[in-house]
């Protein structure tokens, strides 16, 4: 039932903070000011060095089952390769897992513990292979190669896809691509640019809050 209830989660949260930095102090704080933003879910890419170390910690800290709300959040684990990274993040407190491809193996692990996976897909046939698979959400990845228009297209053979743009996404088109039917959306960079080349974290909460009143207005 608790992978059933975080696909839940992820989908009502609708945003999804892609998280990269130079060490995981870095990415600790971006994610601890991207929550206070509003955004809830919250990807730890394994390129930042000893990413697990910054998965521990806000797993620790936040959890997606608190009462309190500033306590409350999703935290996940992206950038992973294979099955072996997944399972060394789910023991790290990664509560779903995202790729940049779809790996067979590692949807198969997930699946064998009941953990959300998230591949990334480019084509037709690489989303009816996660389906196939057991996915629940496709990564449309990079997003920045289609418009929106393109889900509409993916649901005329595939209607019972649920898929989140990533890459590319921006608080100019992610309205669009919330009325064309992504069922959430992956922020990277946009999130976190400013706040890094000013040296001022508080940004990325600002940033954040403007996401969750875009995604709100767009859902409404």
């Amino acid at each position: 039932m608790k992978k059933l209830k975080l696909v839940q989660q992820l989908s009502d949260l609708g945003v999804v903070a892609v998280l990269r930095g130079e060490t995981p102090e870095e990415v600790v704080e971006m994610a601890e000011q991207a929550i206070a933003g509003g955004i809830k879910a919250i990807e730890v890419t394994m390129t930042v060095p000893f990413a697990l170390r910054a998965i521990e910690k806000l797993a620790v800290t936040y959890s997606s089952t608190a009462t309190d709300p500033a306590k409350h959040a999703v935290i996940g684990v992206g950038t992973v390769l294979d099955p072996e990274t997944a399972r060394m993040a789910i023991l790290s407190g990664a509560e779903f897992v995202v790729g940049p491809s779809l790996n067979p193996d590692t949807v198969r692990l997930c699946n064998r513990y009941r953990v959300p996976v998230m591949p990334g897909t480019m084509t037709v046939r690489d989303i009816e292979q996660a389906l196939e698979l057991g996915v629940d959400i496709v990564k449309l990845f990079p997003g920045n190669l289609y418009s929106p228009a393109i889900i509409k297209a993916i649901k005329g053979p595939l209607p019972q896809a649920n898929i989140m743009p990533t890459g590319g996404v921006s608080l100019d088109n992610l309205g669009e691509w919330i009325k064309a039917g992504a069922v959430a959306v992956g922020i990277g960079s946009d999130l976190t640019n400013e706040a890094v080349k000013k040296g001022d974290y508080s940004l990325v909460a600002k940033r954040a809050a403007q996401y969750i009143d875009a995604y709100k207005a767009a859902k409404a």
